[in-house]
Parts: structure tokens; sequence; C-alpha cells
């Protein structure tokens, strides 16, 4: 959030008769600033918004709120002592009267002449003193605004459309090196260091030889994912789409047994379900959306299910996409190899064996199929009102599906470069994009994502070769195996922990930049939150239409997984929706089809949106990678802490006490540190070196080492923009909900106590830090 800054001349009634004191003008002088004491000042123990930056960011809970604005001391250290003169001052130097008027004249004559020399001097050192050195009222902020400015406008649309066309010609092939090889060349064309790939040799779990199939008891028919029939001209028409037609490191097998609707697979659903028929070794109807599909798969193999047919219903989606007949993929990878879980696959290491991640046979099919299965062949009503595919609970469908995979080490590559920083080096902001993965589904959104990372590096580079750098380093990323379960990044993450843990201080992802064209869905870390708010909000000011800003921390796709939910690390993505989809259920983004019904270029026929995303991404890294005080805001922690433990949740009057100490602490952080900070004057070295240091670890404290398959290791983040409440407390209540509290709320409220306690801790031992030095140096 946006503090109100007061001026260093505002002082309150009193004051300058405090000042004007000759007995205490010396020792005033000598004053450190006094926070403690403005602390006690009136209306300072509440906060609020700044009234240009009131924005609503995707928390309605936040309105509730009544918090006054942070009003920032005046620092002593930018004032000036003023020269008295006594008004009885006389020389006591005394010397014989002069011999002669004349002599006397002279005398005065060579004074003023020496009083004129030294004046006009003056005023040419002023003059040049003034021309050649920065003033103090040109602020920094105002310099490096127009340098971002220089750089971002020279990025445009139809570069971008260029480099995008380029890359969808290159993908056809089975292998993805073909792809990373011009990515490289590209990069180390525009004058990006140290470009290189990194490999790692990883467990894929690919396609059968032939596709799998589903097989009804009753009458014999044979039908393939997309539902078509078994037959051999089915299988020439599209092979390749429905042999990637699967779910990635699921178990493989036949499985004869009677179907079940589970419809999303909620907690609800099973327990219904569970209380009218037996389900061990039954194969579940389950839709995409709404929860997690890793979490969901794990609750109907703890029910028994053997099997589980998957699908998307067309009601979740908008009336103009029909995804009757398509196929798609799914990943039942949480992250990285499977054969290496927790360590880097590096030559050497013990690979476990693990072809498949579950017991369950899973495979996806179109919704064609489930129409014929259900005996339903329209999904839409004839007044346009669509009924959602169900299974009858008296008719019994019994049939046999054969899940066909095979697993194979193979080679996924990352492409990796940087720009490194001039005064601090050693800290990273991140920037990350994927590109095509061989033996995959993944349309062409991965061109989007590398086109608009190779645009911007395009522009910051001429800047760079005139001798300016940003002063942290920035390291750009495309990544592999995306698809697989974001092998690639886990991999690098894993292999390089050590260093990253300690010197990453941001992620930008550029997963999917263009999902639909109707609304900019920004997606951030509460700390970073205001900063993205104040880019789109300078941005609209350029458009025609300004929409309300609407920015959330939810669980979101793409590669900037590991770096959230194992390095803590504070992240944002830009990226376009279509408003329709966003009002559908989440986590239908978990699926990979092989076409998509409409195409980047009818989205963005001229690639504004695009343009717009680049030019967005790129001032928030370079603002991140160049601001001599990180951008992050600790109080906003708190607050989405506070806003997260609203609502109707029992038992909460601990954590509730608890989330208050964190943000009076993150208050007095706030007030103490980043203000003075933020003053050129107040600005002292080893003091911004370990502020940054705390800035950029301080969602850290968020990360629990137990969670729900599919759900965060970082509380900040919600499952989606629907629910405001920790993650791990809804599932945890959800489970629980006919029962008294158990063992497993207990240990869910435990794990977010025990974070916002660390985090309270985190930010008051900064504070104890910052004021030892101060001690010391008095």
């Amino acid at each position: 959030m946006a503090y109100q800054k007061v001026n260093a001349d505002q002082r309150a009634p009193g004051h300058s008769q405090y000042l004007d004191n000759d007995d205490l003008q010396a020792t005033a002088l000598d004053l450190e600033w006094d926070m403690e004491k403005e602390l006690e000042e009136p209306g300072f123990d509440q906060f609020q918004l700044d009234s240009a930056e009131n924005q609503d960011l995707g928390h309605s809970e936040t309105t509730d709120l009544n918090l006054d604005s942070i009003q920032p001391a005046t620092s002593p250290k930018g004032r000036f002592q003023r020269l008295q003169e006594e008004s009885d001052y006389i020389s006591h130097y005394t010397r014989s009267a002069p011999k002669s008027n004349r002599c006397n004249f002279c005398h005065l004559l060579k004074i003023l002449c020496t009083a004129t020399i030294l004046f006009i001097f003056g005023i040419l050192i002023g003059y040049y003193v003034h021309t050649n050195c920065p003033s103090d009222a040109l602020s920094s902020g105002t310099v490096d605004h127009q340098l971002y400015q220089e750089i971002l406008k020279t990025i445009q649309a139809e570069d971008i459309k260029k480099s995008f066309r380029n890359l969808v010609q290159l993908y056809k092939s089975e292998d993805d090196m073909e792809v990373s090889k011009k990515i490289k060349t590209q990069w180390a064309s525009l004058g990006l260091e140290d470009v290189q790939f990194v490999n790692y040799s990883v467990l894929l779990n690919l396609p059968g030889l032939s596709p799998s199939t589903v097989t009804l008891s009753s009458s014999g028919e044979c039908f393939h994912p997309d539902g078509r029939p078994c037959g051999e001209e089915a299988r020439k028409d599209s092979s390749q789409d429905l042999l990637y037609s699967y779910a990635a490191y699921s178990a493989k097998g036949t499985l004869k047994a009677e179907v079940i609707d589970v419809s999303y697979g909620m907690a609800d659903d099973l327990k219904r379900i569970r209380k009218m028929k037996n389900v061990t070794n039954r194969i579940a109807l389950l839709k995409l959306g709404k929860l997690p599909l890793l979490y969901k798969l794990s609750l109907l193999e703890k029910a028994g299910f053997g099997g589980v047919l998957l699908y998307i219903d067309p009601c979740d989606l908008p009336k103009t996409v029909n995804p009757s007949h398509d196929t798609f993929m799914v990943s039942l990878n949480p992250g990285g190899d499977p054969s290496t879980p927790g360590y880097p696959s590096v030559d050497g290491s013990f690979r476990q064996s693990r072809s498949n991640l579950t017991s369950l046979l899973v495979q996806p099919i179109s919704a064609s199929l489930v129409a014929k299965l259900i005996s339903s062949p329209k999904a839409r009503a004839k007044n346009d009102v669509c009924s959602p595919l169900e299974l009858p609970n008296n008719e019994i469908k019994v049939i046999s599906m054969q899940v066909q995979t095979v697993t194979k080490l193979k080679t996924v590559t990352n492409v990796v470069g940087y720009v490194m920083g001039l005064t601090s080096p050693d800290r990273y902001i991140i920037v990350g994009s994927h590109h095509h993965t061989a033996h995959s589904y993944n349309g062409q959104e991965w061109a989007s994502s590398t086109a608009i990372i190779t645009a911007f590096i395009r522009a910051l580079m001429p800047k760079v070769k005139t001798g300016w750098r940003p002063d942290r380093t920035i390291v750009f990323c495309s990544w592999g195996g995306t698809a697989f379960g974001n092998i690639g990044s886990y991999e690098w993450g894993e292999d390089f922990k050590t260093v990253l843990q300690k010197n990453v201080v941001a992620y930008v992802n550029l997963h999917s930049p263009i999902r639909g064209n109707s609304t900019l869905r920004p997606v951030a870390s509460p700390s970073l939150q205001q900063l993205v708010v104040e880019k789109n909000n300078f941005n609209c000011t350029r458009r025609t239409q300004c929409p309300e800003t609407n920015i959330s921390s939810i669980q979101i796709q793409g590669d900037a997984d590991y770096f959230i939910n194992h390095l803590g690390v504070p992240s944002v993505q830009f990226a376009y929706e279509d408003i329709k989809t966003l009002e559908g259920p989440s986590f239908l983004s978990e699926a990979f089809f092989s076409t998509q019904s409409t195409t980047v270029e009818e989205m963005d026929p001229f690639f504004n949106l695009h343009e717009t995303i680049t030019k967005l991404s790129g001032e928030v890294i370079l603002q991140i990678a160049n601001e001599p005080v990180l951008p992050f805001n600790a109080l906003d922690i708190a607050l989405e802490v506070q806003n997260n433990l609203k609502g109707d949740q029992p038992n909460t009057h601990q954590l509730l006490a608890m989330a208050s100490r964190l943000r009076e602490s993150a208050e007095l952080f706030q007030s103490d540190e980043m203000r003075p900070a933020n003053d050129p004057k107040e600005r002292a070295p080893i003091r911004i070196r370990m502020l940054n240091d705390i800035l950029q670890d301080m969602e850290k404290s968020f990360l629990v080492q137990q969670v729900p398959p599919g759900f965060y290791r970082n509380i900040l983040y919600h499952l989606d923009e629907q629910t405001s409440q920790f993650s791990i407390l809804m599932e945890a209540l959800e489970c629980c909900k006919p029962l008294a509290p158990d063992e497993t709320l207990q240990e869910a409220r435990s794990e977010v106590l025990n974070s916002i306690n660390s985090a309270q801790v985190y930010f008051k031992a900064g504070r104890d830090v910052f004021k030892s030095i101060l001690d010391g140096k008095n």
C-alpha cells in the first residue's frame, strides 16, 4: 500500500519555539530520530490506505478495516543549523589610528575590490555545482522512471508478433532441442550474458504405442478417449491426439468395474456416495475443477476407488467453447523428476523406481464420450440453459478401461542467461517463461511466453550496452518439461537451492500470458500487490478504459511453483483472461488441450495485449532490480493474514491474537525502517543492505511442511478468488465438518499459528538489530 509523505518543514505547533531556544539548540541537533516518541502522537496507532491507491485488491474483507494513514515522521537529519550572530559583536583586535584619510580610502577600496572578486567567484562556483551535481530536489525516483520509460518504449507489438510466429513454426519436431537452440541463439545475439543450456536427465511418463480405450460391457462398444469408436480409420485420423490424451504418471493396466458419478470429487460428494454404495475398486466419473486434481485423486484413492475417468463439463466453459470432442492431457506429478524427489537429477544421483505416482488408473476423456456413457447426447437444453452431465443414481454402468503408458529417461533442457547487477550482483530477480516440451500438448501459450520474455531482453540490452546496469542481477530462464510437472524449473531449483535460498529476491512469472482478451488479471504475493497496483494504474492512464484493479494471491499454474513453495520468494504474474472463464470453476487450467478452441492470434490479432504484458512485467522487473530499497510491503502481509482469519471460523481467538501482534510488529517495522530508508538523506549502505535482506525473506515464515496434495506450501496463497481463508484451514474444516474438531484440524491451526508467530518474531528481530546498530553509532 502507498503511504502519504510529510514534508520536512511541517512541524507541530510549538516546535519552532523549541528550536529557537538557545539553551536547547545544540542538544536538539545531536538527537537521532526518536520514533518511539512519534509513535505516541495521537492518531499514529491507526493506519489508512492512501486515497489514490484505495483499490479493491480482490478481498472483500479489506473494506471492513478502518485504517488511518501512516504518517512518516520528519527526520532531523535534513535540517540545517542556523548561524546566529551576536548583535553586540565587536572585534577586540586593536590597532593604531590611520595616518591619513587617503590611506584609509585606499584600504577601503582594496577591501571592496576583494569582496567583489570573491562574490563573482562564488557565483561561478555555485553555478558549476548546480549544473554538474544532482540536486536534492530531483528525486532518484524521477530519474529511474525516465530510464524505465526509455527502455520500455522500444517494445513494439509487431516485433512480438514476428517472434511468436517464428517460434510456432519450430515446435513441429518431436525433439524440443530445436526450440531450445533457437532461444539460446537469439538471446545471445541480443547481448545477454553467459547464455547456456542446463540439461537434466529425468523420468518422463509417455503415451503407449496405441491409444487407451473405454469399452461398454453391456453392448461391447469400444471408444477412444475422444468418443469416437475404436477402429483403424479413427486411429489414423488423429493418432497423435489420441495417444496424448492421457494422465502422465498414472497407473497402467486394465480395470473392469461399475462407474460411479462423483461429480467434482469434493469431500461432501464422497461422503454422500459412500453412504449409498460400495466404492471399492470402482471407477469414478470425475469432473475437473474447483479443487486441485491431485487433492481430489488422493481422496478417491483413500476411499478405495480403482480407476478414474476425468472430464470437463461443457457447462463449466463459456458458451463459445465447444470441447465435446477435445482430448486433453494432465500430469499427476507434483513437481520435478519423480525418480529423484527433493534432490536434483545430476549424474550419480540415486533414482527411485516410481513409474506411477498413484495406484489409480486415470484416463482423461471428452465430454462426448461421457454423454454416451450416461445416454445423454446433448449437454445444453434447447432454451440454451446448460444441463450438467450426470449419471443417474439408479443406473448401473459397467465398463472396461485400459490405460497404456511407458516410462523413459529423457533430457529436459533449460535455457538460462543473465544481466549482471552493478551494486548487488549477488541478488537475483528471476524472470521465467517456458518453451515447447516434446511428447506433450503445449498449444501456443509457450510461444507467447517466450516471445514476451525475448521482447523485454531486446528492449533492455541496448541500454546495458551503453554502460548502464541494474543494481541487482536479472536472470532470464526458459524452462523445459513444464507440462510434465514443472520438471525443468524444479530440477534447476534443487540443483542451486543453497544459492537461491539466500540470493533470490523475486520471481516474475510469464507462464501463460494470453488466456483471453477481456480482462487483465494480475496475481502477486501480498508484499508485492501494492507495486502491481501502482504499475497497473499508471498503465491504465495511457489507455481509454481504466477498469478497477483486481489483484489477488491465488494458486497459479506454471514454473513459479518451486520458487513460491520451496524458497518462499515473492512472485508476480500478469495475464489476460476471459471474464466468462473466470466465472467458472477454478483449476480447469490443469488440462492441456491438443488444440485450443481460440488461437492466440484470434484473441490478440494485433499483439497489443502481448505488448501490454511485456511493459507491465518489464517495469516491475526494472523497479525490483534497481530500487535501492526493495519495493516490498511488510504491512500488507500482516493485513492479508488478518483478512484470512475473518468470517465464521470456530476457535480462532488465538490465531486472531497472534495476527494482531504480527500487525503491530509490521507497523513498527514499516515506520521505523521503511520510511527512513526511502529518504536518500537517511540511507546508509549497511542499513539498506540489512533492510533488503529482511524484506526479501518475509514470506519464508509462511512455508509449512505438510499440506494436502496440490495445495501450496506457502499459505499466503488462496485456492481461488472465491475463498479468502487459509487453504489448509479450509480443507481441515471441510473434512471434519460433521464431527467435532479433531487432530487434523488442530494440526492445521497449529501450522498457521506457528507461521504467524514466526513472522512476528522475524519483524521484531529485524527492528532490534537496527536499534542495536544505531545505539552503537551513538
